[in-house]
Formats: structure tokens, C-alpha cells, sequence
């Protein structure tokens, strides 16, 4: 693959996103510098090949900060100022807080233009960095009004180089759309594992995907996070706060639930998330709706496989897959996702193969 990004490029920060954005120009490529106020950390990034210390003599083309929200303004208005030739972009997860940081610090916006790609691990650091950490992850590029053409095609060019899809959204749509899918349900996600700390052990026994699909996400950096929140505050408030009457609404109406219209409030609310959830994009950002089966496998090796494997010779395109394991059980429930009109065909067929569906 020849690489679109016009290099070299200088990484600052050797974190998890930092070192793999290095690992992915590099893998096309692109040379790439890497800077840290750790060298240890920088070191160890280059010792997995995210690119080379920072030479005295270095003169990046492009400057992609990695750091923590609340350095970013203050790291890339150095950066500004050190390479006057070069495009300055950061990679946080909140743009109009930087951006304001830079106005204030009078730093030359001429030559910055904020992105974001939504991609991460739980593990951070540069031993968890990957060079297809971003394959196909929408990266958005926000420009404002000091933003010319030709940055944004710069920075569209490094995005399709580290293999993700680059989506055009302005600070401050950007920071409302990640309040509400983002920022809000790492919140929720959170609030609901906590619920977990002083549960009895025969509820955690019999916890079901569910619940770990709901808190999935929870185990993400406390101290991060604050930093997050905190600078996206004005997003993420009014959707804690109406997701917060809705909640009381549910208990009000639970609370008494022979009183006229109880049972309705608990409806709507429910019916209200029906429609929500139809509005997410299904598969290859289509709104699509598929039909599941569930298939009942024995925990050893090679089923999945097996089971993957026949549905491709029965000429079923796989739409998606989850796997459960059953608590005290050696069985693996898997549901697989499919077109409803080839539902029922995959159920006969796989009945008849010997496989075990429930329900």
C-alpha cells in the first residue's frame, strides 16, 4: 500500500492511541518521531517499532498530539510554536476544550485543526498499542473556522492511511454526539457496575450477557475519565438529567403501580427505547433489523468453527455473532444474527445437521 500521509510525522505522547497511530504509519510507510515527557515510555514504543526518537534536527510535516485532555491545548500550543511549517491536530476525546485553550493562549489556529478517532482498549500504554487499532473505526476530523481545505485533506489522508473513516463534524456537534453515545453510557455503564460492589455472590452467579453487555465499558480509567467529563460537561449534563427523569419516572410509576397511568409510563418508557434502539446504524452503517437464532454448543474446541463453517456451505451470510458462556455449564450459547427471511431455512438446516437450538 503507498502511503497517502506526506511524512514525517511526530507522535507526542507514547500511549495506547499515540503508539498505535505510530505502528500504522509505519506500517504503510510513513516515518514517524516519536516524542513523551517519559523516555522510557518513548523507548519502549520504539522498541515496538511505533516509530524513532525525536532528532534534535527533526522537522515534522504533521503533529499529532496524544495526551491527556487536560494537556492537549497546552502541549499543542507548543508544538505550534516549535514547528512553524507543520499541521498541529490532537486526538482527544473533546474538541471545543482544546480549541478554547488555544484562543486563549493566542497560539496560530491557522495551523490546527482537532480529530478524533473512536477507537480503544480497556489496557492502555504502548505494549497494548496496535497498528490496526483503528481498521475501519469512524475518525472525526472537526475544523473551525480558521480551517483551510487543504488541512482537512491532510489529516483525511492520515486517517485512510491508518485505515479508519474519516467523518467531517464541527467542535461542537462533535462534542454533543459524543456526549450521547460516548461520554453518557460510559456513565451509565459505570453507575450500573457499581451496583455490583456490595451484590451477594448468588446474583453475580447467575449474571447473564445482559448485564455484561450493560457494563462492559466500566472498567475504563477513573482518572481519565474525570478529565473527560469534566471538559465535556455542557453535552453531557442535560442527557444525565433527562435520562435521569426518565428513571424516575420508572420508579414513580413501580413505586405505586396501582394508581391510573403506572403501567403506561413504564410502557412508554420501554417503547421509547424500542425506537431508540431501531435508529442505531446496523451492519455496513445501514439501518437494518436481523433475526436471531440461538444455538446451544459444547464448550471444546473446533464448534464454533464447525458451526460457522456450515452456515457458510448452507449459503447464509452471517450478519453477527455473539457468544455466552452458561454459568456452571460446558455449553456455549451462541446467537447468531441473520436476514428474517433465511431465519426459519437455518433453523431446519441446522436441526437437522444435529445441531441444539433453544427456545
Amino acid at each position: 500500500m503507498t502511503a497517502r500521509t506526506d511524512g514525517p510525522v511526530l507522535v507526542v505522547g507514547t500511549g495506547l492511541l499515540g503508539a498505535s497511530i505510530g505502528l500504522a504509519l509505519r506500517a504503510v510507510g510513513v516515518d514517524v518521531f516519536l516524542e513523551d515527557v517519559s523516555r522510557g515510555a518513548v523507548d519502549l514504543a520504539a522498541d515496538y517499532g511505533a516509530g524513532v526518537p525525536l532528532p534534535a534536527d527533526g522537522e515534522p510535516r504533521l503533529v499529532v498530539v496524544a495526551v491527556p485532555p487536560d494537556q492537549i491545548a497546552e502541549v499543542a500550543a507548543r508544538c505550534l510554536e516549535r514547528f512553524p511549517r507543520a499541521l498541529v491536530t490532537d486526538v482527544g476525546s473533546v474538541k471545543q476544550y482544546p480549541l478554547a485553550g488555544l484562543r486563549d493562549a493566542g497560539a496560530d489556529l491557522s495551523r490546527y485543526l482537532g480529530s478524533h478517532p473512536l477507537a480503544g482498549r480497556e489496557r492502555g500504554g504502548a505494549i497494548s498499542a496496535r497498528a490496526d487499532l483503528f481498521l475501519a473505526r469512524p475518525w472525526v476530523i472537526s475544523p473551525h473556522d480558521g480551517t483551510a481545505p487543504d488541512q482537512v485533506r491532510v489529516l483525511e489522508d492520515l486517517v485512510l492511511d491508518v485505515g479508519a473513516t474519516p467523518v467531517i463534524l464541527g467542535p461542537a456537534e462533535h462534542d454533543a454526539s459524543v456526549g450521547l453515545v460516548s461520554h453518557v453510557p460510559q456513565l451509565v455503564a459505570s453507575a450500573m457496575a457499581a451496583r455490583l460492589v456490595p451484590a451477594p455472590g448468588a446474583a453475580l452467579g447467575i449474571a447473564g450477557q445482559g448485564l455484561r453487555d450493560v457494563t462492559r465499558i466500566a472498567s475504563s480509567s477513573p482518572e481519565l475519565w474525570v478529565q473527560i467529563l469534566g471538559a465535556n460537561a455542557s453535552a453531557v449534563v442535560p442527557v444525565l438529567d433527562a435520562l435521569a427523569k426518565d428513571l424516575a419516572t420508572v420508579a414513580d410509576a413501580l413505586r405505586d403501580q396501582d394508581r391510573a397511568g403506572a403501567r403506561r409510563a413504564v410502557a412508554e418508557v420501554l417503547a421509547a427505547g424500542n425506537a431508540g434502539v431501531s435508529r442505531l446504524p446496523g451492519k455496513h452503517g445501514q439501518d437494518a433489523r436481523f433475526a436471531s437464532l440461538v444455538v446451544l454448543i459444547d464448550d471444546r474446541p473446533g464448534q464454533i468453527a464447525r458451526l460457522l463453517t456450515e452456515i457458510g456451505e448452507l449459503g447464509i451470510n452471517l450478519e453477527d455473532f455473539r457468544l455466552e458462556h452458561s454459568p456452571g455449564a460446558p455449553i456455549g450459547i451462541c446467537e447468531v444474527a441473520v436476514l428474517p427471511e433465511v431465519r426459519d431455512r437455518l433453523e431446519r438446516e441446522l436441526t437437522t445437521r444435529g445441531w441444539r437450538i433453544a427456545g
